[in-house]
């Protein structure tokens, strides 16, 4: 998500080392579809196809325009009577949920739906890492740091990051971040999903054709296969398992003048590092150190017919889907090696 980002955004400057480009912030009514979500605007091709939702239960679903407002509402309301300004809000992702800049207070809402969110488990795991010096985002210092609710609307309340320029060595700073937040994860005990949790309801979703309905079924025995065959082989590898990010691609990091931070632990799950590290750049996991390279390509594999299953749900609302769908079921094809998440650019 892109989440605590200036609507001048240098934050485009740490995607640029990945092959990537990427849209401007966007204010209330004008292109929703921002850098987490992968909008490919790219007429060459697709650019950073996969940078969509995982998980089941959170594919693709853009804040229909007349819950905004109320939204906006919500969340002005609520930091009034927690006695901070508001004099205007800025919408600054708008997905699974609204991220709005709250001014000239400096905070950063996260908004949602009652019951369509999972923030109650990130404000736990953002408390909890930040006690470790893990590099995070931090909750809002001035108010309870808890999930607040408002006409129906779940609101947590963030501190607002300006973003900077990366320094010259971005992939080796990368690297060493997700090292230390993995570091910190070991030593937090919390209930998540397991990740090959993922894989099964992305094989779930594929065995319906009544979810998957335009989803030919050469392309369907091809995800089935690859999900089930990437599956057996990770569980083989017998690797340790430990808490994790789930998706720690750049549109999930931060350059501040605090340094990187992650953001966004909504996919927060349980498996080996390589599974996160597979979400990173080729230049970012060669600098992460002891990793199985074998099991790191089997999570990549995973990781794209995964990603692959959700662009054919019926409900997904990713711009140009099923052209991105099959972008990636051509990549499956053509083998090894595999691309890592977020660094699929047009040829």
């Amino acid at each position: 998500m892109a989440l605590r980002r200036s609507l001048e955004d240098p934050q485009k400057l740490l995607n640029e080392f990945a092959g990537k480009t990427r849209s401007s912030r966007a204010k209330l009514g004008q292109n929703h579809h921002q850098y987490r979500r992968g909008h490919p605007h790219s007429s060459a091709g697709f650019r950073a196809l996969v940078h969509a939702d995982e998980r089941a239960g959170a594919r693709i679903h853009i804040v229909q325009a007349e819950f905004v407002s109320r939204a906006m509402a919500a969340a002005t309301a609520l930091a009034g009577e927690l006695h901070l300004r508001v004099d205007d809000a800025v919408v600054i992702h708008n997905s699974n949920k609204l991220a709005l800049r709250l001014l000239p207070c400096g905070v950063l809402a996260r908004v949602a739906l009652v019951g369509q969110e999972v923030a109650a488990l990130e404000v736990e795991l953002a408390l909890r890492l930040t006690g470790t010096a893990s590099p995070v985002a931090a909750l809002e210092p001035r108010v309870e740091p808890r999930v607040y609710e408002r006409d129906g609307f779940a609101v947590t309340l963030w501190t607002y990051y300006e973003v900077v320029a990366p320094g010259l060595d971005l992939p080796g700073a990368y690297a060493d971040v997700l090292q230390r937040l993995h570091t910190g994860m070991r030593s937090v005990e919390i209930a998540t999903p397991h990740f090959l949790d993922r894989a099964a309801e992305a094989e779930r979703l594929v065995t319906h054709q009544d979810q998957t309905p335009a989803l030919a079924e050469v392309d369907r025995h091809l995800l089935l296969s690859t999900l089930q065959s990437a599956r057996e082989r990770i569980r083989n590898r017998g690797a340790a398992e430990q808490l994790l990010h789930g998706e720690p691609h750049p549109g999930n990091l931060l350059n501040t003048r605090n340094g990187l931070l992650f953001i966004d632990f909504e996919t927060c799950c349980r498996g080996p590092i390589e599974f996160d590290v597979a979400h990173v750049p080729e230049e970012v996991s060669a600098r992460y150190p002891d990793v199985d390279q074998v099991l790191l390509a089997e999570c990549r594999r995973l990781v794209l017919a995964m990603v692959a299953a959700w662009r054919w749900d019926i409900r997904d609302e990713f711009p140009d889907g099923h052209q991105h769908g099959r972008d990636i079921l051509s990549l499956l094809r053509q083998g090894p090696p595999w691309p890592a998440l977020g660094t699929l650019a047009a040829e």
